[in-house]
């Protein structure tokens, strides 16, 4: 599976289930289900009030991992490791016009005043084909093949 693929299969998928840190400390992990895109760069976007568990988790600790594609029926999916931080400016400006050309409703919570945005920059990306005969197909993308700026 090639980089496009990975962002062509992901594109057609608008949710995530995402994981990180407890920010409360004692090893435990926090989960939820987002709303995602994916730029061109295999970066992930998306949006949560800034009181949310994943926000305080995320700018504790920076780590994160996302499961996108969990169809029983498809039996794909595309599993993320990563770094989040919040982008400003015109990165920030970039990713949220291709956020909001796929969940609208992101610009009413853009007037919330907890409103926070996270971008995922990928050190590690596993593509999982299940239903590929006579056995799974199973791709990883490593730092090294995303680039220097998954680094």
């Amino acid at each position: 599976m090639t980089r496009r693929e990975i962002f062509e299969f992901v594109a057609r998928h608008t949710m995530a289930v995402e994981a990180s840190f407890s920010s409360a400390g004692g090893g435990r992990v926090q989960a939820a289900a987002i709303g995602i895109v994916m730029n061109e760069d295999l970066e992930i976007f998306f949006d949560t009030q800034g009181t949310s568990r994943k926000a305080q988790n995320l700018r504790k600790h920076p780590a994160i991992a996302l499961v996108i594609g969990w169809e029983e029926a498809d039996g794909r999916t595309v599993q993320v490791e990563g770094t989040a931080d919040e982008p400003t400016g015109t990165e920030l400006a970039r990713f949220k016009e291709l956020y909001f050309a796929r969940f609208p409703g992101g610009r009413e919570r853009e007037r919330w005043p907890d409103i926070a945005y996270f971008r995922v920059k990928p050190t590690w990306i596993r593509f999982s084909d299940f239903n590929a005969a006579p056995d799974p197909r199973i791709i990883e993308l490593d730092a090294a093949a995303l680039g220097p700026d998954h680094a």
